[in-house]
């Protein structure tokens, strides 16, 4: 097997959707990436932890935002995470990102997500999270992958519910979001349940159309 250069990134995944592409976020995106995340951030950071007062800001900092893209170069090098960024009509909307990646006798990742409040409804989350899901199963090779979401967050539960995904309860102050250990719920799937359901949701929400 050939070794890979030491000093050379890891090739990028890319995912193709029936409406959305996802890759890894790359400098190059920085403006598009940034405009999108402070024209949302009302509608965002009530759902996402907070960040440490003395760390730049990669919503803001272009310096702060490259170290967050070698960083995640980084962690899919390791195989550890694999973060994208969820495109419509070829600009940022979104991203979709599987964390947390544990092997051994797991093999479990966790998946977060987050949509440009002006895509909200559409559906594009939920192509995103499929097409990752998918991504998490046939080619990782994981058993279980986990979301777990803050009981009030109702329209990112609905995504749960569009794709029939598992709930397994309540998992209390789970996360620290926004400044507050939040409660969580936790949903899931495994590979036995995806690949029992494979085909319906393939066809449903990944699968172009003519």
């Amino acid at each position: 097997m050939a070794l890979r250069h030491p000093s050379r990134p890891p090739a990028p995944v890319y995912l193709f959707g029936r409406r959305v592409t996802m890759r890894p976020l790359a400098i190059n995106d920085f403006r598009e990436w940034s405009e999108v995340r402070q024209r949302n951030g009302e509608w965002l950071t009530v759902w996402e932890p907070s960040r440490f007062a003395h760390q730049p800001d990669p919503t803001t900092d272009k310096s702060a935002f490259a170290s967050r893209c070698l960083q995640r170069d980084r962690d899919r090098a390791a195989g550890t995470a694999f973060q994208f960024g969820l495109f419509v009509d070829g600009r940022v909307a979104g991203e979709v990102n599987l964390n947390n990646v544990i092997r051994g006798a797991m093999q479990s990742c966790t998946v977060g997500y987050w949509v440009d409040q002006d895509h909200a409804g559409n559906g594009y989350t939920v192509e995103g999270v499929a097409l990752v899901m998918q991504f998490a199963f046939e080619q990782l090779g994981l058993h279980r992958v986990e979301i777990c979401i803050v009981p009030r967050n109702q329209r990112s539960r609905r995504i749960m519910e569009k794709l029939a995904i598992r709930e397994e309860g309540v998992a209390q102050r789970y996360l620290e979001i926004n400044g507050t250990w939040e409660d969580h719920v936790r949903y899931a799937m495994t590979s036995e349940e995806w690949h029992a359901r494979r085909s319906e949701i393939v066809r449903t929400w990944i699968t172009r159309t003519a």
